[in-house]
């Protein structure tokens, strides 16, 4: 089981910020032991360009991004999930297609960035936050024993996850 990449699903509303950070930063993070991809219910079509600077001003490479239908992920051929994590609450709310494979799944809600009103520099820092939340969540996922815990244990775990980060945002 060591040698297995899991794959993980993050899905929020328009896949245009946090769930596009969420994937860059799993991609990052998760050091060839998880493949990270994302979706939305309503996808806006373009990933909002404070995203896209702030993960370019952190060294990621954002080829990978794109705002897409979470259906995608239900299709014949698509890869099957091990994880799949809701970011808005939005997303955490509506019917979810079914995920082959039955996946272990989690809310870690991050407020939107992009729906943040003010200054330029209050809406890069929401976008800042967003990915410091996201950052900690994937941080704390990838270094779950996860071949050691039993489903129910893990599933526990993962709620955790989203319920302590959310106290400390």
């Amino acid at each position: 089981m060591s040698d297995k990449i899991f794959n993980v699903l993050f899905l929020c509303t328009g896949n245009s910020a946090r769930s596009i950070l969420a994937e860059a930063i799993l991609n990052r993070v998760g050091a060839g032991r998880f493949r990270a991809f994302s979706a939305g219910s309503q996808p806006k079509g373009a990933v909002h360009p404070y995203a896209l600077d702030l993960l370019a001003r952190l060294n990621h490479d954002t080829a990978f991004a794109r705002s897409k239908d979470w259906a995608e992920f239900a299709e014949p051929g698509a890869p099957e999930m091990d994880f799949v994590f809701t970011v808005c609450d939005n997303a955490a709310n509506e019917a979810c297609p079914v995920w082959p494979g039955q996946p272990m799944t989690a809310h870690w809600g991050v407020p939107d960035p992009a729906a943040v009103e003010g200054t330029e520099a209050e809406k890069r820092l929401a976008f800042a936050d967003s990915y410091r939340m996201l950052d900690n969540r994937n941080s704390i996922f990838v270094n779950l024993p996860l071949a050691s815990l039993d489903r129910l244990t893990l599933q526990r775990r993962l709620e955790e996850i989203g319920e302590q980060a959310k106290k400390s945002a």
